[in-house]
């Protein structure tokens, strides 16, 4: 009785390998994302920290499923849930690099869009002068209570 009858291990089997096939193409989903953003130090960091998020929860899944395998039926339940709660985890790790890379994208488009627009409100060969003139807060206030003194009658 150290195991669970061969029907359900093949069933529990091919459950965790159609989950390891969706996790296989959002891996070659994100490589296709990959290939369309530039290179950004902090979005590779955050990466690598999803990736070994992801592998441990999926190395965690396969133990713990070969693990519920091995035991008293009585008891392969509970591996066998924790097993589907890592595997859960790893979607989700996947899933979260996905959306960032793909809100990075869009906010691209929106800065092209904005840059494009801004090409078409200034026309060509415009520049704009002026005068700047850089002062602290106190300088500006003995500024202002100059120009009062001088224009109170007295």
């Amino acid at each position: 009785m150290g195991a669970l009858p061969g029907t359900q291990a093949d069933t529990l089997t091919n459950i965790g390998g159609d989950n390891l096939a969706a996790i296989n193409e959002a891996d070659a989903a994100i490589e296709k994302i990959n290939n369309v953003l530039p290179l950004m130090h902090e979005l590779s960091t955050s990466d690598a920290e999803l990736d070994e998020i992801s592998a441990l929860a999926t190395q965690s899944f396969t133990d713990l499923i070969a693990l519920g395998m091995n035991v008293e039926a009585r008891y392969a339940g509970t591996f066998l849930t924790t097993a589907s709660t890592m595997l859960g985890h790893s979607i989700t790790a996947k899933q979260a690099k996905i959306n960032k890379k793909l809100s990075l994208i869009d906010l691209q488009l929106k800065q092209r869009k904005l840059d494009m627009q801004a090409d078409k409100d200034t026309p060509a060969g415009t520049t704009i002068s002026g005068e700047a003139v850089v002062l602290d807060r106190n300088a500006l206030l003995k500024m202002l209570t100059d120009v009062e003194e001088t224009d109170s009658p007295e």
